[in-house]
């Protein structure tokens, strides 16, 4: 199930000689609840790029995310990502189950917040 979703979040570094990863800002990830060294998925809105690494943390108030290692091919500042993390429920965790949903601006704001996507319409 999805457990956290970063809705177009705006990568800015991506260094290819750092340790893989992806570092967020460890205030974004607390209030996402995604936890540090939790495998991500990232999805690059600008070229279509999907991969997976994993999260760590980036100076608290900075709106980092830098995308590093091997996935800096991947990844340029600028780019709007969107990051998933998941989590594997029983069925009754999945009752009353809701992900958490950040939605970020341009400068790696979160505008808002929600426990669920609107219903797609034609």
């Amino acid at each position: 199930m999805l457990k956290a979703k970063l809705h177009r979040a705006t990568v800015t570094y991506s260094e290819l000689g750092y340790e893989g990863s992806c570092a967020i800002d460890s205030d974004i990830l607390d209030r996402a609840g995604i936890r540090e060294y939790e495998q991500i998925q990232i999805y690059n809105i600008n070229n279509g790029e999907r991969f997976t690494t994993y999260a760590i943390k980036a100076e608290a108030g900075s709106r980092i995310f830098s995308v590093n290692g091997a996935a800096a091919r991947l990844a340029c500042p600028g780019d709007i990502i969107i990051v998933c993390a998941y989590a594997i429920l029983d069925q009754q965790e999945l009752a009353d189950y809701k992900p958490t949903l950040l939605y970020f601006n341009n400068k790696n704001e979160i505008t808002r917040s929600s426990h669920i996507i609107p219903i797609q319409s034609a």
